[in-house]
């Protein structure tokens, strides 16, 4: 169950945080609630996921990510209702997989898969996805060439909202090198292979 405080809100916003308690959370992730960015919308919740574990100490792909639940009484056009997710997800990863310019349709796909693999209802989707590639110079010449993965992405949740917060944390597992299970089975050890 994921510990989320709320204020006063709309009985609507209630339920929706209420269906995102009852998710589960993945073993590799510390997920928190962190203050949501102001002005977005009139009710929002936020949070933050980190690659945790003892793994994650000597596991180069250690990733985070962000998402905020956003809801306005009157449905907004451009997300086609009146709620919105908005989610950030970013992982290093090796610097030849950077150079592989369909590295940006998996991580859409893997979106995708996640949400539908949870069985989330959504429509609107949109995300931007960018690859970093880092090389040091003068005093960081000596460090290896690094890369970054980074995947911005929004989209209109409908139905039970636990499935969205449990999809997006999949997202970040999956950009961390975890594998995508089914609902029903557990990874043996945890560990990225």
């Amino acid at each position: 169950m994921i510990k989320i405080e709320i204020g006063e809100t709309s009985g609507i916003f209630q339920l929706a945080v209420q269906q995102m308690r009852h998710a589960d959370v993945r073993e590799e992730l510390t997920l928190t609630q962190i203050p949501a960015p102001g002005q977005l919308a009139k009710e929002s919740v936020s949070f933050a996921a980190d690659i945790t574990g003892p793994e994650a100490s000597d596991h180069i792909d250690a990733g985070t990510g962000r998402l905020v639940l956003m809801h306005e009484p009157a449905s907004r056009e451009q997300w086609g209702g009146d709620f919105r997710i908005v989610a950030f997800s970013k992982s290093p990863m090796e610097a030849f997989i950077s150079d592989d310019e369909r590295i940006a349709d998996v991580a859409w796909a893997w979106l995708m898969e996640a949400l539908r693999n949870r069985g989330a209802e959504f429509s609107h989707e949109a995300a931007t996805v960018t690859r970093v590639i880092n090389t040091g110079f003068g005093s960081l010449a000596g460090q290896s060439e690094h890369a970054e993965l980074e995947m911005r992405a929004s989209w209109t949740p409908s139905g039970d909202f636990g499935p969205h917060i449990e999809a997006w944390q999949d997202l970040v597992c999956m950009m961390s090198g975890y594998p995508l299970l089914p609902n029903t089975v557990s990874s043996l050890h945890g560990k990225k292979r």
